[in-house]
């Protein structure tokens, strides 16, 4: 499956018509090995934005969130789960290579114990699979973006 969100993906200069991203995925279900690519750009004023990967907006195996200048944290990606509606332990990664104004692609990879976050910049980051998740069947994108490409790639 494979979702544009902009009708021209080759067009990163144009004025972004919506200050913030909202996109929610549900009616879906990746199993491990199971690729989620995220693909766009980030708002020049940008402060954070999340990936929510998950079976639903209370139980997420990962949220992911780089904030650039947000709730007391600079240039730092901090990673946590939730279950029932509860978050986790939340765990910082200082290595930062987004840049307010520039591109971004993530890809994450649910496997049994963990989900790989594969970085544009060549670094992988592993946070553990807390919930025990073998499928995910919610993804939500948001903060200061704009959203260029969502995909769905299966394994088999």
């Amino acid at each position: 499956m494979d979702c544009a969100l902009c009708p021209n993906l080759d067009a990163w200069d144009e004025p972004c018509s919506s200050p913030k991203t909202k996109l929610t995925a549900t009616e879906f279900e990746l199993e491990q090995g199971d690729t989620i690519q995220v693909k766009g750009m980030i708002l020049p004023g940008a402060t954070e934005f999340s990936v929510n990967l998950g079976e639903d907006c209370e139980n997420l195996v990962l949220r992911f969130n780089p904030r650039f200048d947000n709730q007391n944290d600079t240039s730092t990606i901090i990673c946590m789960s939730k279950k029932h509606g509860v978050w986790g332990k939340e765990e910082r990664i200082t290595d930062f290579p987004f840049e307010k104004g520039g591109k971004f692609k993530l890809s994450f990879i649910l496997y049994t114990y963990e989900i790989k976050v594969q970085l544009a910049d060549g670094h992988d980051i592993f946070f553990p699979n807390r919930l025990g998740l073998e499928t995910i069947k919610y993804v939500a994108v948001e903060g200061d973006v704009r959203m260029k490409a969502l995909r769905f790639l299966r394994l088999s």
